[in-house]
């Protein structure tokens, strides 16, 4: 049964010095690992009473992504390095010192654990052997130019549920669907309302694609980022979801939402596909839950600050964000049972 997102409730908070840029879960577990602004890595538990981060020194500049795959932590930044820790000992294995010719932008891997997959700014998207840290595909699709003849961006990848598929997204909207096997293009769309460009005041382009997902069954793509933006120094724009069936190259879902603004900073499916979850933030926050079946917003959260990652835990009852200066975890909480009646005299 999915869990219900009118039910969603702040547990616990705990503010931090850095922007937490990246996120990952121990299985089974209330740990986590974030990367973050201060180039460190850290671990941090929070079933304790008073949660205590740990650093990991080994980045030089924002670590904006961390994945776990079996018992390797892989952590990717600004330094254009990647890094393979052991997740328990949190010791470096292996460190691949550049791994992209330019910032690494975000790192995910597989859920069987066999797959890391690392994009960045080189507009190349890269796949890892997650055990031995060896480079088995190196997949281009994606521009390095803007239409505008600027240097474009890769900000987004995720993989499929089933561990057979990763999807790409760039600044100006375009998606490749890839199978990790072999690294073979399967497929891509185009999502173009995503990005704005500002041909006289500023001769500036801002937004892109942030984040990106595939539905249970891998029929559909979701793509999140932000919508035309009036005033490109801020992010004063509606958030803004498409949703696609990629396989016949059709937009079934396109949403935008401006009472709580800013870039859709990740995305994640319900496991039983009955909604959608999407958070990030301008100089606050948002978390948005939408109807899967017909695009609508079904529920809508605040938050203090902006919110650059989450995951979810296995039964998807609980939530665990990484924002700018903030970690938090929200439960889905149930009613409490009603009290019994009392005996009639």
């Amino acid at each position: 049964m999915s869990a219900d997102p009118q039910k969603l409730k702040l547990v616990k908070e705990l503010g931090r010095p850095e922007i937490c840029f990246s996120l990952a879960r121990v299985p089974q577990t209330s740990r986590v690992f974030y990367g973050a602004s201060d180039g460190k890595v850290y671990h941090v538990d929070f079933a304790e009473e008073k949660p205590q981060s740990q650093a990991m020194d080994g980045h030089s500049s924002y670590v904006s992504g961390v994945a776990l795959a079996g018992k390797r932590l892989i952590s990717g930044g600004y330094d254009c390095k990647l890094i393979w820790w052991d997740a328990e000992t949190r010791q470096i294995v292996k460190a691949v010192e550049n791994a992209h010719a330019k910032w690494i932008r975000n790192v995910t891997a597989t859920a069987d654990g066999k797959f890391v997959i690392s994009v960045a700014d080189d507009m190349l998207a890269k796949v890892w052997n997650a055990e031995t840290g060896d480079l088995l595909h190196t997949l281009s699709d994606h521009q390095p130019l803007t239409p505008n003849h600027y240097p474009s961006m890769l900000f987004a990848c995720n993989t499929s549920a089933d561990s057979t598929l990763l999807v790409t997204g760039d600044k100006v909207g375009h998606i490749v669907i890839w199978e990790l096997a072999t690294g073979k293009k399967l497929g891509s769309v185009e999502a173009p309302g995503l990005y704005t460009w500002d041909p006289s005041q500023r001769r500036h382009s801002i937004g892109g694609i942030r984040s990106v997902a595939f539905s249970p069954d891998n029929k559909l793509v979701a793509a999140g980022g932000i919508g035309k933006i009036g005033n490109i120094d801020h992010l004063d724009g509606p958030t803004r979801l498409e949703i696609f069936d990629w396989r016949e190259n059709k937009k079934v879902h396109e949403i935008q939402d401006d009472k709580l603004k800013g870039l859709i900073e990740r995305l994640a499916f319900d496991p039983q596909g009955q909604w959608i979850l999407g958070a990030g933030g301008d100089h606050s926050g948002f978390i948005n839950f939408y109807s899967a079946a017909d695009g609508k917003l079904i529920k809508q959260e605040k938050f203090s600050t902006h919110i650059h990652s989450f995951v979810l835990n296995e039964t998807s009852d609980t939530l665990y964000l990484a924002g700018h200066g903030k970690l938090a975890t929200w439960e889905f909480k149930a009613d409490a049972p009603a009290a019994a009646a009392a005996p009639a005299a």
